[in-house]
């Protein structure tokens, strides 16, 4: 069956399962009405995007975009290829980058080349980013934000345990989560541990998980042009640690796909957590003291760090509504929206003015964290875009949760997920 076949058969699966229904978009009485697919979360940041949204459509009135919330980007999927396949996409598609590959291949996306050389926030975006806006030579979505990933820890916390120092490297960084852990009311049980990790076969997991494969000198392109996973020893090295910290007992374990939450962060269930800046503000909020900060992943063979956050997509549809959808890109990334998005949900900001407004440096200085972000950031590795990403994302998953659920050894998972890899790829 072809690759179209089976993603029409998602059209069925989309409008049964989610009870989504896909309405197109139209131009009536003079007014371009947009549609944007989003995922945004926590809800909190939602409610920034909506406010954001709104301004657009006051000073806009000839276009007007409705924001839709349609899941987490695991969810969307589905959906979004249902809609390309069945001719109903929406105007408007907030995701990460590496759906790109896919959505070049079914011919459903606009090139925004020359409409982006034309425009004066082109020479505003982050020159780092733009490996996460291109495929095959050609630019296909702008940045919505950017971020990256840190340990967030309870300072309170490490004194009581008496550390003194915070890890720079995967030794230390398991020691600490030792002495971190610990039974504090002497019931023989742990009630504290000191890291949560994520699990599930998810994007989330595989992002969080990236920039230790990558401190331990693996690379995701290898994995990308099919090189045996089991020989990747960056992987097997950060699957190792990871499944060390369960073995530990200091590590405990996210629900399945639940990996972003911070409960038990805030709650001081656990002292560490991987995670990045969007969680800044409600974390900030939850934690009324202020006991928390953030320090760069620990290193191995090099210091490294994901680039997230979430590019903006413009479907084909016709040239009226695809310009009108670049015109609200060109917002997403101006440097008054990205200045109010960081503001309101902590992520970085991806517009240069925005990062050197007296508005943001003055956000940074009360909010110290903000700044490890932005200075780890030169470590900072993109995933890779090509159309089977989303295969091996899925894979490296599969093989994390067996590592953490100690089903099997590092190098067996991989040598798995392989093996997968080659009967999907062939």
């Amino acid at each position: 069956m072809s690759y179209k076949k089976i993603l029409a058969l998602l059209i069925a699966v989309a409008f049964t399962v989610t009870g989504c229904q896909f309405s197109p978009t139209s131009v009536q009485d003079n007014v371009t009405h947009l549609t944007l697919w989003q995922g945004v979360n926590p809800p909190s940041n939602r409610d920034v995007l909506q406010k954001l949204v709104d301004k657009f459509n006051q000073k806009h009135p000839n276009i007007q975009v409705d924001s839709l919330y349609v899941g987490q980007p695991d969810q969307q999927m589905p959906k979004i290829l249902a809609a390309v396949v069945g001719n109903a996409p929406p105007d408007l598609l907030w995701f990460n980058p590496t759906i790109a590959g896919q959505l070049v291949e079914l011919d459903a996306l606009v090139p925004l080349d020359e409409m982006l050389n034309k425009s004066p926030v082109k020479d505003e975006i982050d020159p780092a980013l733009f490996d996460s806006m291109k495929y095959q030579g050609k630019i296909w979505s702008v940045p919505f934000a950017t971020n990256n990933v840190g340990i967030f820890y309870r300072p309170s916390l490490f004194k009581a345990a008496g550390i003194k120092e915070l890890p720079k490297t995967w030794e230390e960084f398991r020691q600490v989560a030792k002495t971190l852990t610990r039974d504090t009311n002497g019931d023989n049980k742990i009630d504290r541990y000191g890291i949560f990790l994520p699990l599930g076969k998810g994007e989330f997991t595989v992002f969080i998980w990236l920039p230790f494969m990558w401190s331990g000198g693996g690379e995701l392109a290898e994995i990308a042009a099919k090189v045996d996973l089991a020989d990747n020893q960056g992987a097997i090295s950060a699957l190792q640690l990871w499944q060390d910290l369960v073995k530990d007992g200091s590590a405990i374990l996210s629900a399945p796909e639940r990996g972003f939450e911070t409960d038990a962060f805030v709650s001081g269930k656990v002292a560490m957590q991987v995670t990045g800046p969007w969680t800044l503000t409600y974390i900030n909020n939850d934690i009324k003291d202020g006991d928390f900060g953030v320090f760069p992943i620990p290193a191995n063979e090099r210091q490294a760090t994901s680039i997230g956050g979430e590019n903006l997509f413009i479907f084909k549809t016709e040239s009226a509504r695809e310009k009108a959808a670049f015109e609200f890109a060109e917002y997403v990334a101006s440097e008054n929206f990205q200045t109010e998005w960081a503001l309101g949900t902590g992520y970085l900001p991806a517009n240069l003015k925005s990062r050197q407004s007296e508005k943001y440096q003055a956000y940074v200085k009360e909010n110290p964290t903000a700044k490890v972000f932005l200075e780890q950031a030169q470590y900072g590795r993109s995933r890779p875009v090509f159309a089977g990403y989303t295969r091996v994302s899925e894979s490296i998953g599969r093989a994390m949760e067996a590592v953490l659920l100690n089903k099997s050894s590092p190098k067996q998972a991989l040598q798995e997920s392989q093996q997968r890899l080659d009967l999907i790829f062939k």
